[in-house]
């Protein structure tokens, strides 16, 4: 077994990686660019090294910069993680040359089925059921608009060393193809160091599913059961769970049995995942394969009870895999969150900026569930420009598929995140979706469910009942406080507060009676309904854990004047509580109106100009595009909302821009 190993990553993964190997007796080592220098996987791990600028292309990409890390520690083995050059053929043939193993596939397999076009070819070869598409590259967007005319509508355009959805595109039209065609040679060139893409059939109305596999290096490979991924915005995954809602045992043994067959056939010695499209008949073809840990492994492990990096370890220093296909055997329901840097609101676009709150909910069991919190950032820290949004991985598992959801989206509640726009909201909404906890899913289930995009609703129904006894709860904690503040006229003891009071919650008035006991604040509604509250939360804390009618509750919130905002279970809304008098007043109270401007094109989230596509004079089409910013790695199209004359353009190429800064003003 190796001594020390160094993780070719930064982030959650590194992290991750870091976890197993201490828990091994494995001593680690960490990189890092000059964006990272403070960042947590560095203080995890026993020694860090320094490897460049920011730009992964300048640090984590470089492949001499990792090698020489090792010779500097003298570490025996390396992980790369997933993403930079995880799937690169040249960084294990780079490791072995200089007598260090690669924690992964060897070079063969990698190169046999990490290019997602070789893949192609090697499945077909193999008799497995693939896509209709075009395995060759393709040099043009003439030659790519060619093939999909031939292949019909709608297509999809890949990066060939794509992953994580960079370098795709779906296109509806040859328009769509010219143009998916650039961006996504532009993205894969940025992300992954190659250009190269391919055409294939886009599948309506598909579901993801995956097949976790493991080989060593004697000829063994298993599956590990499959997991969902249906869940996705832009081709990235947001909700994984394992196992599938569509699945029988006789369909999840056969994509197995398939998955096996193509791995070996490639003689595959690591953790990979073969993925299919299926339909909602259970029909499915073969999408691509990984030959990586995938960022949803977590879920294979909660059902499996197995650590896939420490698999990983083992068959990399040669070790017999431990168990037979037999011998697997799949226990209860995970689902996963991802956790992202982004603005639900502004279509998702990603946020950067300093998180000054981070607090993720108490892992380990929770009422007969587990929660696990997979993350590599820290309250204090900050989220750059340079990399994936992510901020961490929320799993749970639990005995069944709606007791893991339950479990959650009570974990979503408990998770406060402040200083960056995030995507929970959003999370906690799905969550508490029908069509969600049904399983009836497919990847365009977001945008079939939120084709105006993500708007936090108002609470209604048992939820903002809960959400109205909370805030009551928390207004009477509050004068409380304010009563034991010394100097005042009155003792404490010779104040009474009014028992009446109102609560008021998204536009609707609840009057109601409060009193307290040895068990907590009860609330009384005017209809007789009772709502008895316990809590510890103390004043300041960002999130309001206890108990409503002795369920277990978690509510986000955030001070107001004369009030506090809530989000809960997917639902947000202002709350104030009154006296009865303070509320008639209150409802005589003007609302002021917000004013806005259509005159100015605003950059939609912190990024860097690529393109300014229009010139000043110019007149321009609805729809037509003006821009071209890039932020996390993805290229995002500005276009005109409306028709209009291009007046005076206020950044260039190259501009890095803050949020809302203004790029250009119509005439």
């Amino acid at each position: 077994m190796f001594d020390k190993i160094l993780i070719a990553n930064r982030g959650e993964i590194a992290c991750r990686v870091i976890k197993t190997a201490r828990r091994m007796g494995i001593k680690t080592v960490a990189v890092y660019s000059d964006a990272d220098r403070d960042a947590v996987h560095v203080a995890m791990a026993d020694e860090a090294v320094h490897i460049g600028p920011a730009a992964a292309s300048q640090s984590y990409l470089v492949i001499e910069k990792i090698v020489e890390a090792c010779k500097a520690t003298g570490a025996q083995a390396v992980h790369p993680g997933y993403g930079f050059l995880s799937e690169r053929e040249a960084f294990p043939k780079a490791l072995e040359a200089a007598g260090i193993v690669f924690i992964g596939p060897n070079p063969g397999a990698i190169a046999a089925m990490g290019d997602k076009i070789e893949s192609k070819k090697a499945a077909a070869a193999a008799k497995v059921s693939t896509v209709p598409g075009y395995l060759g590259v393709i040099d043009s967007p003439e030659h790519a608009v060619k093939i999909a005319d031939e292949i019909g509508y709608p297509v999809m355009i890949k990066a060939s060393a794509g992953g994580g959805g960079k370098g795709m595109r779906i296109a509806h039209s040859a328009d769509e193809v010219a143009e998916g065609f650039a961006r996504a040679k532009s993205e894969a060139s940025s992300s992954f160091g190659d250009d190269r893409v391919f055409v294939e059939k886009f599948i309506t109305d598909p579901r993801h599913i995956e097949i976790q596999v493991i080989g060593d290096k004697h000829g063994n490979v298993i599956y590990l059961g499959e997991r969902e991924c249906s869940i996705q915005r832009r081709n990235q995954k947001v909700i994984e769970e394992a196992p599938s809602p569509l699945l029988d045992p006789e369909t999840r043994k056969k994509m197995g049995e398939q998955a096996v067959a193509l791995a070996k056939a490639v003689n595959y010695d690591s953790a990979g995942t073969v993925e299919f499209v299926a339909g909602q008949d259970k029909s499915f073809y073969f999408l691509e394969m990984n030959t990586r840990l995938q960022v949803e492994h977590p879920v294979t492990e909660m059902i499996t009870g197995l650590d896939l990096v420490e698999l990983m370890i083992r068959v990399a220093a040669g070790e017999t895999l431990p168990l037979t296909q037999e011998q697997v055997k799949l226990d209860g329901w995970a689902v996963e969150s991802r956790v992202y840097a982004e603005d639900p609101t502004r279509n998702f676009l990603p946020s950067i900026g300093r998180l000054t709150t981070y607090r993720p909910p108490e892992e380990g069991r929770v009422d007969g569930a587990i929660v696990r919190n997979d993350t590599g950032v820290e309250e204090g820290g900050e989220i750059a420009i340079h990399y994936d949004p992510m901020i961490a991985k929320l799993v749970t598992w639990a005995p069944t598929r709606l007791e893991a959801i339950t479990a959650q989206a009570q974990a979503l509640d408990a998770f406060a995140i402040d200083g960056i726009r995030h995507n929970i909201p959003f999370l906690a909404a799905l969550m508490a979706h029908p069509r969600w906890q049904e399983g009836r899913l497919s990847t365009g289930f977001i945008a079939e469910e939120f084709p105006e995009g993500f708007a936090a609703p108002e609470p209604q129904g048992e939820v903002a009942l809960g959400m109205m006894a909370v805030a009551a709860a928390i207004d009477h904690k509050l004068n409380q406080r304010k009563r034991g503040i010394s100097g005042q006229m009155r003792a404490p003891g010779l104040f009474a507060f009014e028992r009446e009071r109102v609560v008021m919650l998204a536009g609707e008035s609840y009057p109601i009676t409060v009193e307290t006991d040895h068990e907590g604040v009860l609330i009384t509604h005017e209809d007789g309904t009772a709502y008895r509250v316990a809590s510890e939360w103390k004043p300041g804390e960002p999130v309001w854990i206890g108990t409503i009618n002795g369920r277990r509750a978690a509510v986000q919130i955030r001070g107001l004047l004369n009030g506090v905002f809530l989000q809960h279970a997917g639902a947000a809304a202002e709350a104030r509580v009154f006296t009865r008098r303070e509320a008639e007043l209150a409802a005589l109270m003007p609302v002021k109106e917000q004013a806005g401007s259509g005159k100015q094109v605003l950059c939609p989230m912190p990024g860097l100009v690529k393109q300014i596509l229009v010139a000043e004079g110019q007149e321009v089409k609805n729809g037509e595009p003006i821009a071209v910013v890039e932020a996390m790695k993805m290229e995002n199209v500005l276009r005109a909302e409306r028709d209009a004359t291009v007046g005076k353009i206020h950044a260039k190429e190259g501009d890095s821009l803050a949020v809302d800064a203004v790029i250009l003003e119509f005439a």
